[in-house]
């Protein structure tokens, strides 16, 4: 605000006109194409005087009034949808803007299910591991290799132990050796602190194993519509046989 007995030289701007300015100006952008919205603008939403038009199966027809091209799209039954909204005249195509957003909504949430996330899997094991627990332990390790996942093994030492790290070595080597069909040693075995670390990676990419999974789902799925007379308990053993999507990722053992 200007107070009393202030005024304004010729041609000079005030705050309020300053504010003014800066409203028209942002409308005007809106106008010119900009949008805050992340949605096109389709038909009587677009402002422009002429568009370069798209038609419905991508041929140029090039540029025309927007009279013409609203006029076109009645004609097809079809929306039209401003693609280009920074070109100078605006692109805008013929088309079915709600098939178009249901078949994007599609293919973003196919490519959200096929990503494959790297995951490390956990596997801890005493040095003296008892033979029944190691088969189990190495059980956990086929099924995270299985799924695509990278499986760190952890050797634990206690003790007089600590003294002995070939114990751990040889049993690092003795569990690579036994998986060496689905994976491999990614990192070498080595000494931090009380344990030794090794790291294996699956031969089998996490895309692959999610497909192969998808694959056998299905498969078991088109079995029991098949045999509808299977009993319930036959159906429960299938199942309890087939391997878990998700598997925990940490599990230790005491020996």
């Amino acid at each position: 605000m200007i107070g009393p007995g202030h005024f304004l030289r010729p041609g000079a701007v005030g705050p309020e006109n300053r504010r003014n300015a800066a409203v028209r100006q942002t409308v005007a952008w809106c106008y010119r194409g900009g949008s805050i919205s992340a949605e096109p603008r389709i038909n009587d939403r677009i402002r422009v005087p002429e568009v370069r038009l798209v038609g419905p199966s991508g041929e140029q027809v090039g540029i025309v009034p927007l009279a013409k091209a609203l006029e076109l799209a009645q004609e097809y039954d079809l929306d039209l949808v401003e693609v280009a909204a920074n070109a100078r005249p605006p692109v805008c195509k013929l088309m079915d803007y709600g098939k178009f957003k249901y078949e994007s909504a599609m293919k973003a949430r196919e490519a959200r299910k096929n990503q494959a996330h790297t995951v490390i899997k956990e596997m801890k094991l005493r040095p003296k591991i008892d033979p029944h627990d190691y088969d189990t332990k190495k059980g956990h390790v086929v099924r995270f290799l299985k799924q695509g996942d990278k499986v760190k093994i952890t050797i634990m030492f206690r003790g007089r132990e600590q003294s002995r790290p070939e114990l751990g070595f040889r049993l690092l080597q003795r569990l690579a050796e036994d998986v060496q069909d689905l994976g491999f040693i990614e990192s070498n075995p080595k000494q931090d602190g009380r344990n030794m670390i090794m790291v294996l990676g699956p031969h089998k990419k996490k895309t692959e194993a999610m497909a192969e999974a998808r694959e056998a789902q299905a498969a078991r799925k088109a079995e029991a519509k098949a045999n509808p007379g299977k009993s319930q308990n036959a159906a429960e053993e299938e199942l309890s046989e087939a391997p878990a999507e998700e598997a925990p990722a940490e599990a230790s053992a005491e020996a």
